[in-house]
């Protein structure tokens, strides 16, 4: 085993006493203090002679796990000869779901390094504020998605490698791999060492970077589908959420590799294709949100969707009504789960045996959940009151004490979510105890939507809010005073509109707004949010 010569994660984790709690009373949990994660993913399979199975699909690639095996040695063997990677070095993958972000997240920990995944959708203040947060210094970029990433400016981003996620053409990753050995000696790195990097929702600013040991990746395969899902080799996963998501992550690469099944990856999961890849490739298990799952129902007469035996909604509360249409219209109960960034995946959730309509469910293998009030006291069943979990995994914020003070309380993990619990232990979601406005499963903070507003040249002052839709679970909705409050009219609203969608992620944008002369606020000044919901 080895310590990172850049020790950057290691010097800015939480000591141990601010950690939270951690369970591990169960054999399922034993793990070496040696692990590289990648071991028990990928090279398993062709240690154990599965080189020939399918690892992913797409709708115009199939490749074995010894295909993704070779792939991935090729890139670890690019990254230490050609890039300079230093193990600890932390690298960036920007790019949409296919093969070779796969391939690439793979190879990242195969050299030692640490894997910071995002989506294609950040735009370059966003890229730029993660890149000096994480003090990156390596960057994957499918080509099609460089431009912004070309116009970050960063003294800690020394190398960026270009891919072609379309298989159509090469480009200088592509050229880079041809002249290298496809076997690699995988960095004999420590169980509690940092692996990947997520960041929360908040991506402007000082945004929350959550660490998660290579002990956690493997963990998290022994808890949600061990418990809901009984994987089988010959399973097809399928999705929707963006693999920079550990939901997507999870539900799309580390559970179906785990136990040897295989993934199906869209770049742009329309309902329509999302059902056509269902139909066609046969695939048995799919993860969305519950936007989308409401969606599809409308149109699950279109397709044969009769492969299907599990299905997971997460990112966001799942509607009663989406429950019962989807289950009058195929017959299959969706599996509803509550996760977090700072836990890596699923920690409340149900399976067939143990599931009651509208529920979250109960905390799943691997962990223990409660009620409590604002001082940290158990509340009474079916009261209203603060999330509090701890288990397998938890919130491990970098160079951040301030925020991991406010999640770890009394060694439990404090969610921000209001819940309670009724007499048979079952968890019911009641709202989020913050500003986050949860939109079609994205998590999208109020104040980083009012960050970027404000610097637009028109706007004086504003207010984010979440407003409730019954499509897309939550609206962002902006409440602006302008600096000439004569010129508020539609025009104006559209042209605010579009320029957010130039300067930030688009998921992002204010989809009402709304022109006030002035926001309501306290004495002190504080602007009265409630008043505008």
């Amino acid at each position: 085993m080895k310590n990172f010569e850049d020790n950057f994660a290691e010097i800015h984790l939480p000591e141990k006493q601010f950690q939270p709690e951690y369970l591990f009373n169960h054999a399922d949990f034993e793990l070496n203090n040696s692990l590289n994660c990648v071991e028990k993913l990928l090279d398993i399979h062709i240690k154990e002679g599965r080189g020939k199975s399918i690892a992913i699909r797409t709708f115009d690639e199939t490749w074995t796990f010894q295909d993704l095996y070779d792939k991935s040695n090729q890139i670890a063997h690019v990254l230490i000869d050609d890039l300079g990677l230093v193990s600890g070095n932390r690298v960036l993958i920007r790019s949409a779901n296919n093969p070779m972000f796969v391939a690439c997240w793979f190879a990242i920990l195969k050299a030692g390094g640490i894997v910071v995944a995002t989506m294609p959708l950040l735009r370059e203040k966003e890229l730029e504020t993660m890149i000096e947060c994480a003090e990156i210094s390596h960057a994957f970029c499918d080509i099609r998605l460089l431009e912004a990433l070309s116009s970050v400016k960063s003294s800690f981003l020394k190398s960026v490698c270009t891919f072609d996620g379309s298989n159509e053409s090469k480009s200088d990753l592509e050229t880079l791999m041809e002249s290298k050995p496809t076997i690699f000696d995988n960095y004999p790195t420590f169980a509690e060492a940092v692996s990947i990097i997520g960041f929360t929702s908040g991506t402007t600013g000082l945004p929350k970077m959550t660490a998660h040991f290579h002990k956690d990746i493997v963990l998290v395969c022994e808890a949600f589908p061990k418990y809901a899902l009984q994987p089988k080799a010959d399973d097809i996963f399928t999705g929707s959420p963006p693999l920079g998501f550990t939901f997507g992550l999870g539900g799309l690469v580390l559970f179906p590799f785990y136990y040897g099944a295989s993934t199906f990856l869209i770049e742009k999961p329309s309902p329509e294709i999302l059902l056509k890849a269902i139909e066609d490739f046969k695939i048995t298990i799919c993860f969305t949100a519950p936007t989308a799952w409401r969606m599809i129902t409308q149109k699950t007469g279109e397709f044969d969707i009769s492969s299907l035996r599990k299905c997971v909604s997460a990112g966001e509360n799942l509607p009663l009504n989406v429950w019962e249409d989807w289950y009058k219209a195929t017959g299959l109960k969706i599996i509803d789960g509550i996760g977090a960034t700072e836990l890596l995946h699923i920690f409340i959730s149900s399976n067939d045996e143990n599931m009651k309509p509208g529920a979250t469910g109960m905390p799943i293998h691997g962990y223990e959940a409660k009620i409590i009030d604002d001082n940290g006291n158990e509340v009474e069943t079916n009261a209203n009151g603060r999330l509090a979990v701890r288990g397998i995994t938890g919130c491990k914020y970098l160079n951040r004490p301030e925020k991991q003070s406010e999640y770890v309380q009394n060694k439990w993990n404090i969610t921000g979510d209001i819940f309670k619990k009724d007499e048979e232990g079952y968890y019911w979601f009641i709202a989020r105890g913050d500003d986050m406005i949860i939109s079609s499963g994205y998590n999208i903070a109020a104040i980083e939507v009012e960050s970027v507003l404000l610097t637009h040249d028109a706007i004086l002052e504003c207010a984010v809010v979440g407003i409730p839709d019954e499509n897309r679970g939550m609206l962002v909705c902006a409440n602006i005073v302008l600096k000439n409050p004569a010129s508020a009219n539609d025009d104006l609203a559209k042209t605010i509109q579009d320029w957010f969608k130039e300067v930030a992620a688009p998921y992002k944008y204010p989809r009402i707004i709304r022109f006030h002369d002035v926001l309501p606020k306290t004495e002190t000044g504080k602007i009265q949010r409630f008043k505008l919901k």
